[in-house]
């Protein structure tokens, strides 16, 4: 029996201000820097100063306290649910993560009877966000964590019965891109294969939490366009609050 250590108090928000903190610090020095001059400019110039910081101060405020909602409050890392989504339990299953990897020993614990294999396909020369670098250099690669490329997955075709993306697809900022890790996915996956796909939704909630920031996520239809042109049926969609989307694909029998 996989044993999964129990997160942390706080530990999603800690993490987004790891890896966002030259964001976090950038914009707080600048509305620093201008509410400090507000007292030498005329009307004008503070009203503008003040349009300008009252949304950088929300947007700050806001995408740490959703943030925690997302990441420490909501059980979004009870991963139980695939159990009843899945049409059975995978023999064996793959865990596709970009450098940053938390899912996969709760998988291991919900599949203790199945093989399991951790790939992680970052390419610092198309993942270029800061964010993902430094989530990459916190983290050290686990024992049996393999390197590849997106569009060429290490394995033969159908070698899966079940596939996961959790957070991780949207580092991919093309829809070509997306594609062909799909198109890998649906290779090395059986006929009736499973994919789980989870992301951020870039929708109105979303903005509201994270400002110009939800640009960093894609909206669900062109997740799923992006995964009916590598061929893979929708079975099912549903939310994990707000902010984060599931999809159940499905490779044709």
């Amino acid at each position: 029996m996989t044993t999964v250590p129990a997160r942390k108090p706080c530990q999603g928000v800690v993490q987004i201000l790891q890896f966002n903190w030259r964001s976090y610090a950038s914009t707080g020095m600048c509305v620093g820097l201008a509410i400090l001059a507000l007292p030498f400019l005329p009307p004008l110039g503070r009203a503008a100063i003040l349009l300008g910081a009252a949304p950088a101060i929300f947007w700050m405020a806001s995408s740490l306290i959703v943030s925690y909602y997302v990441y420490d409050h909501f059980p979004l890392y009870d991963l139980r649910w695939i159990l009843r989504i899945l049409k059975r339990a995978p023999r064996k299953w793959v865990n596709i993560h970009c450098g940053f990897d938390e899912t996969s020993g709760l998988l291991a614990a919900i599949f203790p009877e199945a093989a399991g294999q951790v790939v992680d396909i970052y390419d610092p020369r198309v993942m270029t966000e800061t964010s993902i670098q430094m989530a990459r250099s916190l983290r050290r690669p686990a024992p049996g964590d393999i390197a590849a490329r997106y569009d060429a997955l290490p394995w033969s075709d159908a070698s899966f019965d079940a596939a996961f993306l959790i957070f991780a697809a949207h580092e991919l900022r093309h829809h070509c891109q997306r594609v062909s890790l799909f198109q890998e996915v649906a290779r090395i996956l059986a006929p009736g294969g499973d994919l789980i796909l989870m992301e951020h939704s870039r929708n109105l909630w979303n903005f509201l939490a994270f400002g110009p920031g939800f640009l960093h996520f894609f909206s669900q239809r062109a997740w799923r366009i992006a995964a009916l042109h590598a061929g893979f049926s929708l079975q099912t969609e549903f939310s994990r609050t707000l902010f984060v989307h599931v999809y159940h694909l499905r490779r044709s029998e």
